[in-house]
C-alpha cells in the first residue's frame, strides 16, 4: 500500500509517499480502507521528533491519527461490523503508532465506530481527534447543568466542538475568541462572546463579574486567563499542563484517547446537526508536505485533510 512516511525527524520536506507493507488486522482489531484522514497539530509533532522519547526507533513512521473509511477486513472476535462498513476511528499514536496517513490502517475495533450517515468522508475524518478532546475535556471539568464555563480558542477545531458539546450538555458557554468569530461561536451555540485580548481573565471577568465554574483553555493561555475562573472551580488544559493551581482551583489536562462508546455518541450528534464537522480543504496524499505548511498558519477553522491519490 502507499503510505506517508517519515525516515527521519524535521520539517515537512521529510515526508514522502512510499510503497510500505499492507497491515494485517490481529485478533480484536479492524483493518480499514481509508477514504480520508484529518490532518493535525499532532502530526507535526510526530514529524518533527518531538514524540521520539516515546516512540521506538524504527526503519519509517506513518503519521496520522484521524481516519474515516470503510471496513476491510476484521480481526478474530471482532463483532457488531461487517466489511464494507462506513466507519470513523482513532489511532491512539504514538502508542500504536499505527499512522492513518495511508491507503490502510488497523485500528482496535474499540477504537472505531460507524460514520455520521450525511457527512462525506472528508467531513466524518475531522471528527474523531478533535471530538473525542473535546468530549474528554468536558468530562473532565464536570460541571453541573446550567453552570457557566469559558472556552478559550472556542473558533478553532477544538473549540468548536467544546462550544457545541458544552451547549448541549446544558452549560452556559462563554466563548473567547477573535472579534470576527463572534458570529460563528454564537451559532455554535456560546451564550456569551468575549474577544481575545491581553489580558483574557479581566475581559472575562467583566461579563461574568463573579468568575466562571469552569474554564477549558484550547488556546494555550495557561497563567494568563486562570484568573477568571471563581474559587473552587476547575481549569482543564488542551495544551500542556497548564498553570499552577491556585485559590483552590482543580487543574487538569486532557489527555486523549479512542474510545468507540464516545466516537458513536458523536457521530449520533454530528448526524442530529448538534455537531459541525469544519472541512477546510482534502489534499492527496502525495502533497502532505505541502499541507503540512499549510497547516502552520494561523487562523484556520476546519481541519485539513489528506486523501489517498487516488480518491
Amino acid at each position: 500500500m502507499r503510505a506517508v512516511i517519515l525516515s527521519e525527524y524535521g520539517g515537512s520536506d521529510v515526508l514522502r509517499v512510499a510503497e510500505v507493507p499492507t497491515p494485517q488486522p490481529g485478533d480484536g482489531q479492524i483493518r480499514i480502507r481509508v477514504a480520508a484522514a484529518a490532518l493535525n497539530p499532532a502530526d507535526a509533532l510526530i514529524r518533527s521528533g518531538a514524540l521520539a522519547s516515546r516512540v521506538p526507533a524504527q526503519e519509517h513512521y506513518v503519521p496520522g491519527l484521524d481516519v474515516a473509511g470503510t471496513v476491510d477486513a476484521l480481526g478474530a472476535g471482532v463483532r457488531g461490523f461487517a466489511v464494507g462498513d462506513a466507519v470513523i476511528g482513532l489511532s491512539d499514536w504514538p502508542e500504536t503508532r499505527a499512522g492513518t496517513h495511508a491507503e490502510y490502517v488497523v485500528l482496535p475495533a474499540t477504537a472505531v465506530a460507524a460514520a455520521p450517515r450525511h457527512a462525506s468522508p472528508a467531513q466524518a475524518a475531522t471528527l474523531p481527534l478533535n471530538g473525542l478532546t473535546a468530549w474528554q475535556a468536558l468530562d473532565l471539568l464536570a460541571a453541573a447543568d446550567g453552570a457557566t464555563v469559558a472556552v478559550t480558542g472556542a473558533a478553532g477545531a477544538v473549540g468548536g466542538y467544546l462550544v457545541e458539546l458544552a451547549a448541549a450538555r446544558g452549560l452556559r458557554v462563554v466563548a473567547v475568541a477573535g472579534s470576527q468569530d463572534r458570529e460563528l461561536v454564537s451559532e455554535l451555540g456560546a451564550t456569551l462572546f468575549v474577544p481575545r485580548s491581553a489580558d483574557p481573565a479581566a475581559a472575562i471577568r467583566t461579563t461574568v463579574p463573579g468568575g466562571v465554574t469552569g474554564l477549558i483553555d484550547a488556546a494555550a493561555l495557561g497563567g494568563s486567563v486562570i484568573g477568571a475562573v471563581e474559587d473552587g472551580g476547575t481549569f482543564v488544559s488542551v495544551l500542556g499542563a497548564g498553570p499552577a493551581p491556585e485559590r483552590g482551583i482543580r487543574v487538569s489536562q486532557v489527555r486523549v484517547h479512542s474510545d468507540a462508546v464516545q466516537l458513536a455518541q458523536l457521530a449520533t450528534l454530528a448526524d442530529a446537526g448538534r455537531v459541525t464537522l469544519r472541512v477546510d480543504r482534502t489534499m492527496p496524499f502525495t502533497e502532505a508536505a505541502a499541507a503540512h505548511d499549510a497547516l502552520a498558519s494561523r487562523g484556520r477553522r476546519g481541519r485539513i485533510v489528506l486523501v489517498p491519490p487516488s480518491s
